[in-house]
């Protein structure tokens, strides 16, 4: 099961080796025990790559549980042998992150947290490349992987995300009619904004697609088009050509955190009751 897992987490049998000090040959005699046990295949093997099959995403959280269980069993004080993974699409919750990090050490001081950006929108639960995840979306959040639970942590207000030399960067605050002849610059893998967000008179007719955060932002900078996101972004992202306004009209954002069932880390139940105690309805309250 380590076996697997290093590959999985590492993308290749000589780097999974490095980690887990082993032989090249010695890990690939391993996984074909493994394979042979389950009956599937559990990686597809190339010169060139190597990649997770079907069968491997399956099993890939059921290993994760299973060894987070036996590492327990055999630690008598329950010490985790690695950090609670928090991954998240973008902006993790902003200016507050630091400070609920740091609480969460001052109270779990044995149990480090590793945050993780990964551009999914679970925010790499379905890959095991998390334990938990902060994700965005009205609640319950649908469509996750198998065993997903969630619970809402608090709600976010909405910006406008315009170009420096946009004729709306210079007010206080704008409104969803204010945007309706722009462009829109839509993150489609792990964004919130459709169109569907603008009441349907006044709704804009183009877009411009993304698939990542970075890249979303650059299209605005770069005069491509508009944005909307969450006061956590505007928190988050800075750039000297974009300008984050108040969207006063727009629904606030939801924010929930997510994790699997079986847990994949001692620490994931502990962790969401901390989280539910210490993070505040209203992100962008002081």
């Amino acid at each position: 099961m380590r076996a697997f897992l290093a590959i999985a987490e590492e993308g290749g049998f000589s780097s999974a080796a490095a980690v887990l000090r082993v032989s090249q040959p010695a890990l690939s005699r391993t996984l074909r025990q493994l394979e042979a046990h389950l009956g599937a295949k559990l990686f597809d093997r190339s010169t060139q790559h190597v990649a997770i099959t079907p069968a491997g995403e399956a099993l890939r959280p059921r290993a994760a549980a299973a060894i987070t269980a036996l590492d327990a069993a055999l630690d008598p004080a329950g010490i985790p042998v690695r950090p609670l993974l928090l991954g998240y699409p973008w902006s993790a919750l902003g200016r507050r992150t630091g400070p609920l990090l740091r609480r969460w050490h001052e109270l779990h001081p044995r149990t480090p947290v590793e945050l993780r950006r990964v551009d999914d929108r679970f925010g790499g639960l379905a890959t095991g490349r998390a334990d938990v995840a902060l994700i965005r979306g009205d609640p319950p959040v649908a469509g996750g992987p198998a065993g997903m639970r969630q619970c809402e942590l608090a709600e976010e207000p909405r910006f406008a995300v315009l170009p420096g030399g946009h004729e709306l960067a210079g007010r206080d605050e704008v409104r969803l009619a204010d945007l309706s002849h722009d462009v829109v610059v839509v993150n489609t893998l792990t964004g919130l904004t459709r169109l569907d967000l603008w009441p349907a008179g006044i709704r804009p007719k183009h877009t411009v697609a993304t698939d990542n955060t970075d890249d979303w932002l650059l299209a605005i900078s770069s005069g491509r088009g508009i944005g909307v996101s969450g006061s956590s972004t505007a928190e988050t992202y800075h750039h000297p050509d974009v300008v984050y306004r108040p969207l006063v009209d727009a629904p606030p954002v939801t924010v929930s955190l997510a994790w699997l069932e079986p847990v994949s880390h001692t620490a994931v139940p502990a962790f969401v009751k901390f989280m539910v105690n210490e993070v505040p309805p209203d992100l962008a309250a002081d």
